[in-house]
């Protein structure tokens, strides 16, 4: 019976973490739209989030849309389909590639810094003076970060989205030598308003993930310096798995037939 105790145990404590996973995103989210409100700090976040993550969402969706045009050419030659690669480099960015690759770097350097900062917070005893001041932590660090990461990832992977096929446009008319027009046209024909509301879809779900688990991590860190990084390593991972887990059920809810 050994081994089944131990998946009992297991089975028992993802539901454990689970359970404080939710309420914590509870409280948070109730705290969003409860007074007092801190504009000051959610806009520090927004600008965080936003402004400073520009670059390297601005790289990865270029590059990303550079190489999707290389590729899909040579995959479409086999077929004599070369006119599509403009279309399928517009679909692929806007429904895919620019929510799920912004949400990923995103992660990488805003989930990871929430949790090394709260960490910090958290065992060097700031967060219970903040109780002692008599400010809710949960409505002075937590809420605008949350509420930061769900407006601004939207902004973001609206941006990759132009940049992304605005690196498609570079390669398909500089090197696979497609005709300007006919590659705009071809852009038009082919992306759709439901194309790009669903990226922005998952963009906001994916920036209310990243803040909430990098948040969370942060805010439960415990043991010193070993624990902080734990945090911020967790915070990450975390994030990565449900963009994922999360961008195939809303794939699902908007494209299944």
């Amino acid at each position: 019976m050994n081994p089944l105790a131990a998946i009992g145990r297991a089975f028992l404590a993802l539901l454990e973490a689970m359970g404080r996973l939710v309420l914590f995103a509870g409280v948070a989210v109730s705290h969003i739209v409860r007074p007092p409100f801190y504009p000051r700090v959610l806009l520090r976040q927004m600008v965080d989030i936003g402004y400073y993550s520009l670059p390297v969402v601005a790289l990865t969706t270029l590059f990303s849309g550079m190489v999707l045009a290389l590729q899909s050419h040579t995959g479409f030659a086999r077929f004599s389909a070369e006119g599509a690669v403009a279309g399928v480099v517009s679909l692929a960015i806007t429904r895919e590639l620019a929510p799920v690759l912004a949400g990923l770097m995103v992660a990488g350097r805003v989930g990871a810094s929430m949790a090394a900062e709260l960490g910090t917070m958290r065992v060097t005893e700031q967060i219970d003076a903040l109780s002692t001041l008599s400010t809710d932590p949960m409505k002075y660090l937590v809420a605008p970060r949350i509420l930061a990461g769900f407006a601004m990832l939207p902004l973001l992977v609206l941006v990759g989205d132009i940049i992304g096929i605005f690196g498609g446009y570079i390669v398909g008319i500089y090197k696979l030598d497609f005709a300007p027009a006919a590659y705009i046209d071809q852009t038009w024909q082919f992306v759709e308003v439901r194309d790009v509301a669903t990226g922005l879809v998952k963009a906001a779900v994916f920036g209310f993930l990243v803040s909430l688990m990098g948040c969370y991590h942060g805010y439960r860190s415990e043991g010193g310096a070993q624990g902080v990084g734990r945090a911020a390593t967790d915070a990450v991972v975390s994030s990565a798995i449900l963009i994922l887990v999360f961008n195939y059920i809303i794939t699902e809810l908007f494209f299944a037939k």
